[in-house]
């Protein structure tokens, strides 16, 4: 069972116009973890309250969001797989691609494969 799915979220719920599987800002298209990574960045962490300030949120829905994800919920493990399997078929993963290196067109019957598996 998803431990996730057993809680309330009062701002936060699943967006199903998206591939994503992890929870959204309810009435936006920010995903939980992008806040979470905000907040937990090793570079330049944010405080909750910069955070809603920035997104224009609730202080209330940042915090959830962050409880959430520190909650390792399984579907945010799952976008992160299903994003690296897209990324390998892309040619994105290879060393040299950031300095030009090519791009592969992946069939929509693949990329199809990887978002449902």
């Amino acid at each position: 069972m998803n431990p996730s799915a057993a809680i309330t979220w009062q701002h936060l719920s699943p967006n199903p116009k998206s591939c994503y599987k992890q929870l959204f800002v309810k009435g936006t298209r920010i995903r939980a973890r992008v806040l979470y990574g905000m907040y937990m960045s090793a570079e330049d962490p944010m405080m909750p309250e910069e955070i809603a300030a920035e997104f224009k949120l609730p202080l209330a829905a940042v915090k959830e969001a962050i409880a959430y994800c520190h909650g390792n919920p399984p579907e945010i493990a799952q976008d992160l797989a299903r994003e690296q399997r897209l990324m390998e078929a892309s040619g994105m993963n290879d060393p040299d691609y950031k300095y030009g290196g090519k791009f592969k067109v992946v069939p929509p019957e693949q990329v199809a494969r990887i978002l449902n598996s």
